[in-house]
């Protein structure tokens, strides 16, 4: 199993000032504690479930540019851009130059959009549910004939495109893995299944932690709808990386509502179980105050080393 850590908070004592130094700092722990990847939120707003909605909030890109620049190995990607936010084309490109950039570590994260409050405040056109979708469809085909390297034309029902030409390619060949975000079961993970290489499922409506029974009964619900679908396609279901989003607080004592060490090792043993290849956790529930790295050593040597010898169901030993 590999371990990611979800950044979803910049809000820091210090201030705005203190934002910068306090993402490289986490970014340089998480890549010295073992995760295996680094994602922020796609978002202009806060979100109601993490904070206030004027907390500190960082545009994604710009920000994993950041990180990629103050660490050398960890994995990049946003937990997920939201279709509206920017055009395919320009998505795409931005990947591109990211994954360019830190030598082959970026990963596209990408969904069907819902947070109106943002759209409506920054003047970001929201079109209704059906139209997302179908420019979520639409901006993965166009991300894979990019990616192709062809410079044809793209048309279709909401973006066209005269040339679709991306230079340079991604260093990651055929191309980033595209992360399509979400638990629609009718279009959602048809969507994986027909371009993605990875699905993630967010869970953070079970709180306090992943180890709500429900939590787990979901996942391998939503697990089994996948695997219909791949059949359906003719797409291997193997082939599709199994992610997973959400609480999971750790504490040496198990004091707060946190877990300890080893009951967290058994929770990411049973989605291991499940087949989930991937779980991500959220710095504001894994570390104290959102932000203070020095709970690090704790999953570095607790956690890390022992949840990445754990065997993923269906996958080779």
């Amino acid at each position: 199993m590999r371990l990611g850590l979800y950044c979803n908070r910049f809000a820091w004592a210090g201030g705005d000032a203190a934002v910068a130094p306090g993402l490289a700092a986490v970014a340089r722990e998480a890549e010295a504690a073992g995760f295996a990847s680094f994602w922020v939120m796609d978002h202009f707003f806060q979100l109601p479930r993490h904070g206030a909605i004027d907390e500190p909030m960082l545009e994604g890109y710009a920000a994993l540019a950041y990180v990629a620049g103050v660490t050398e190995r960890i994995g990049l990607g946003t937990m997920v851009t939201g279709v509206t936010y920017r055009h395919p084309g320009v998505l795409v490109k931005t990947v591109t130059t990211l994954d360019v950039l830190s030598g082959g570590r970026a990963s596209l994260g990408i969904g069907a959009a819902w947070f109106d409050r943002e759209h409506d405040g920054l003047g970001i056109p929201f079109p209704p549910l059906t139209e997302r979708f179908e420019r979520l469809e639409e901006t993965l085909q166009i991300a894979h004939q990019m990616w192709r390297g062809e410079t044809g034309p793209f048309n279709g029902v909401h973006y066209q495109l005269a040339e679709t030409l991306c230079r340079p390619l991604p260093v990651q060949r055929p191309h980033p893995p595209i992360v399509v975000g979400g638990r629609g079961e009718r279009k959602t993970l048809r969507l994986v299944a027909q371009y993605g290489d990875a699905c993630n499922f967010t869970m953070f409506h079970y709180p306090p932690h992943l180890g709500e029974p429900a939590a787990l009964a979901e996942v391998a619900h939503l697990l089994e709808v996948l695997r219909g679908h791949c059949a359906t396609l003719g797409r291997p279901f193997a082939e599709i990386e199994r992610t997973v989003l959400g609480w999971l607080p750790v504490a040496a004592d198990g004091r707060a509502g946190a877990v300890t060490p080893k009951e967290a090792l058994a929770i990411l043993g049973r989605y291991a179980a499940l087949g989930i290849d991937h779980v991500m956790i959220a710095t504001s529930t894994l570390l104290p105050d959102g932000a203070d790295p020095a709970t690090f050593p704790l999953i570095r040597d607790e956690i890390v080393p022992r949840a990445t010898a754990l065997p993923v169901a269906g996958r080779p030993g």
